[in-house]
């Protein structure tokens, strides 16, 4: 995927970066980047007590498969409820199969009264924050840049190239998508 980005690609994700540049905050272990939707790390994610005092009750880890993150269903018990997407933070993941599911995830978490939704990664700065753009993206109705501008704000994150090609793909189809039919 990666080897086949068009020029005008590289011009957009460049501008794309020059928005991820433009925050100035310091990585912490977790923040809220939109109402009761948290990005954090995986020392966050394992940490039952810091989760209990944010009131997480959704957990999406988007390192599923990754030593050092393997999160399961049984480790958060009733407290949470667990989703784990096996994504690899390279340069040829198509992270993109799995950005319904995962915009499904938070938003049915987010329709809860109570819910908190807690996704992660090691860092929290790419595979994470990919998938939380893209939720804002397909169910916030925002475009790449208004959720990229917005998440800054809250969170130092860095997607990678590629994912930053899937989510301009994204951005896309949306428009198109809205343009011929204004109410999606």
């Amino acid at each position: 995927m990666s080897g086949h980005r068009q020029p005008q690609d590289l011009v957009l994700i460049k501008e794309l970066e020059l928005i991820l540049d433009s925050c100035i905050l310091e990585l912490t272990p977790v923040e809220e980047v939109w109402p009761s939707l948290y990005i954090g790390n995986v020392a966050v994610a394992q940490n039952r007590k810091t989760l209990h005092k944010l009131g997480i009750t959704h957990v999406l880890n988007a390192a599923h498969s990754k030593q050092g993150s393997i999160g399961d269903q049984s480790f958060y018990g009733s407290t949470c409820v667990y989703f784990g997407i096996p994504a690899e933070d390279s340069d040829n993941f198509d992270l993109s199969q799995y950005f319904r599911l995962a915009a499904d995830f938070i938003h049915k978490a987010l329709k809860n009264k109570d819910g908190k939704v807690l996704v992660h990664c090691i860092m929290g700065m790419s595979r994470s924050a990919t998938l939380v753009l893209a939720y804002l993206m397909m169910r916030q109705r925002l475009s790449l840049k208004d959720a990229l501008r917005l998440v800054v704000q809250k969170r130092a994150i860095y997607p990678n190239r590629n994912f930053l090609s899937l989510l301009l793909k994204l951005d896309e189809q949306l428009t198109r998508k809205r343009r011929l039919c204004p109410l999606l």
